[in-house]
């Protein structure tokens, strides 16, 4: 088990059902709260998507070389999804947290469960949307999958939805921008957690407190 220490970056998790517009939201995030939160970039052995860069949204290996790393244990955690596999890799994660660094982790409720196995301090954020009509919807919106494949999607979704109770917050993503201020408003919060604060404000702290002769 691996805990982080006091002061140290945050490790969140951020999971939710295809179609709920989670990347939508994230990327919005990254927007607002700036380089203080970084996304760690998962390995995957999926094709890419249009417009997906190397290195940036995912890195992109082959089965061979994703069996290899798992060998290694080159990963916080890995799993099958959609007939493919995503892994998060270990020593960046604890690299960045250690720097101070806030991470968000985009996975799945099984991976979320081997890293909160792993790292018990990190914090669960799932990400709902409002009815499941809504979700075929922006499913089917997307154009990229037939009938077929969105049906199993759907399936997957209700099952992957199941799990949202394993998280410490839940953001349902009716309007957009509300969705979005939930999320800075956890971010924000955290922030001002004691460990974090202390750490941070730490020549503010001893500045008030320091000791003086008040009525020499």
């Amino acid at each position: 088990m691996t805990t982080t220490p006091a002061g140290s970056g945050t490790l969140y998790i951020l999971s939710a059902p295809s179609g709920a517009g989670k990347s939508s939201l994230l990327r919005a995030l990254l927007d607002t709260v700036g380089a203080s939160v970084a996304v760690s970039v998962s390995h995957t052995t999926r094709k890419p998507r249009p417009g997906e860069i190397n290195g940036k949204d995912y890195h992109f290996v082959d089965v061979a070389t994703f069996q290899a790393m798992v060998g290694e244990g080159a990963f916080l955690e890995h799993a099958r999804v959609f007939d493919n596999y995503y892994g998060t890799s270990r020593p960046a994660v604890e690299q960045q947290l250690a720097a101070g660094q806030d991470v968000i982790l985009e996975i799945d409720w099984q991976g979320a469960r081997l890293v909160r196995d792993l790292m018990p301090e990190s914090t669960g954020i799932f990400i709902l949307p409002p009815t499941r009509e809504a979700l075929r919807e922006r499913l089917q919106g997307r154009g990229q999958d037939d009938a077929a494949v969105i049906e199993r999607r759907m399936r997957d979704a209700i099952s992957e939805m199941s799990h949202y109770d394993e998280y410490e917050y839940l953001v349902i993503n009716d309007v957009f921008k509300r969705a979005l201020e939930d999320l800075v408003a956890i971010l924000r919060s955290h922030r001002l957690r004691l460990a974090q604060q202390s750490q941070v404000r730490a020549g503010l702290l001893c500045a008030l407190l320091e000791s003086t002769d008040l009525f020499g």
